[in-house]
């Protein structure tokens, strides 16, 4: 009766054992699995110029997958123009195929909406979609992004990203050029500090063929971020883009900026592979970038900027031609340029645009 009273005991201890050690790497692999992200994605395009692009399942399930922890969300708030009298039967899909104007296209908040209420829970965890579908030179806009809060609750975690100058872009809008001076964007920016809003801004920082001198569009930008001090706003590409190069001592006026008090509601966005090809052009340049960054750590943010990618490796180019940046930083400064950073600005604008709404639904 001992001998099987001592194998029962022992039977028991290896069955916590096996059980323990079963339980125990699962936890392990789950805590891998969660820890195991490359980036969180500050600027994702859902769709296109056309307002075409990816089905969102695809997206959260292959694109983003295991490599991405969570991604903003939004479309294109601009329109391209099919016109048979310029282009004939060629459809264009990109700006720059067609000289037809752009406009405004305010279903894409609604269809992004749409799109991400068709995930389960846990997927919508992932992501956090941002509405587009303004005019900013309109007085309306503000009333448009509440509308659409309203009317889509629980959705919503942003704006942007939105255009003011843009090369190429602007000029074809139809309607008025924007303008950093508008009191039309003046009260979008403050609706937003008031819902807790971060707005995601494209802004150049000059003309595509600028003269010399003090770039066009700087004191602009800085005036308004000064007159909203309340609203976190996310300068997109860092100002530069396609043509627009960085200015000759482009560390100078951002310096003067992350290290002033009057701008402690700007981040940047180093996202876009146009904005990529300058940063890592040469070792100084690379070097330069990540000094920057190693001394602001905490306002830097990481975007692709891609537009429905076809697959996972082609959304994850961009990231890894930033390889010889992420070498080059500290630890501390690339966990919050990849990911910390984008949870706390987003997971506080969670938090405050839920509350706004449940305030303000009736």
């Amino acid at each position: 009766m001992r001998l099987k009273n001592n194998y029962a005991c022992l039977a028991a201890v290896l069955f916590q054992l096996i059980t323990f050690n079963q339980t125990d790497g699962q936890q392990t692999k789950e805590s891998a699995k969660t820890g195991s992200y490359l980036f969180n994605d500050s600027h994702f395009h859902l769709t296109n110029y056309i307002q075409e692009g990816l089905d969102i399942h695809k997206y959260v399930k292959d694109i983003m997958g295991d490599k991405i922890g969570r991604s903003t969300l939004f479309g294109l708030p601009l329109q391209q123009q099919w016109s048979y009298r310029v282009t004939g039967k060629f459809a264009p899909t990109y700006y720059l195929e067609t000289d037809a104007h752009l406009y405004y296209y305010s279903f894409t908040d609604a269809f992004i909406a749409m799109a991400y209420k068709s995930l389960t829970k846990e997927q919508q965890a992932r992501l956090d979609p941002m509405i587009t579908g303004f005019n900013p030179t309109d007085m309306y806009a503000a009333a448009h992004i509440r509308r659409v809060l309203l009317t889509f609750p629980g959705v919503f975690s942003g704006i942007g990203e939105f255009s003011i100058h843009k090369e190429f872009v602007s000029s074809k809008i139809d309607g008025e050029v924007a303008s950093l001076y508008d009191p039309s964007l003046d009260s979008v920016l403050s609706f937003c500090a008031e819902a807790g809003l971060p707005a995601l801004i494209h802004n150049d920082i000059d003309n595509p063929f600028p003269k010399p001198g003090k770039p066009n569009y700087l004191t602009g930008m800085q005036d308004l971020i000064k007159r909203h001090p309340q609203t976190t706003i996310i300068w997109a590409h860092v100002g530069v883009g396609r043509i627009v190069a960085p200015l000759k001592d482009m560390f100078t006026p951002f310096n003067q900026m992350l290290s002033d008090p009057a701008y402690n509601n700007l981040y940047i966005d180093i996202s876009w592979d146009e904005v990529a090809k300058y940063i890592v052009a040469s070792t100084t340049s690379v070097t330069h970038m990540a000094d920057f960054i190693n001394k602001y750590p905490d306002r830097f943010l990481f975007g692709t900027d891609n537009v429905a990618p076809a697959t996972q490796e082609k959304d994850l180019e961009i990231y890894h031609i930033y390889d010889p940046l992420w070498k080059l930083l500290t630890p501390e400064s690339r966990e919050k340029i990849l990911e910390t950073n984008y949870e706390r600005i987003f997971d506080k604008a969670r938090k405050d645009v839920r509350a706004w709404e449940k305030a303000n639904i009736k």
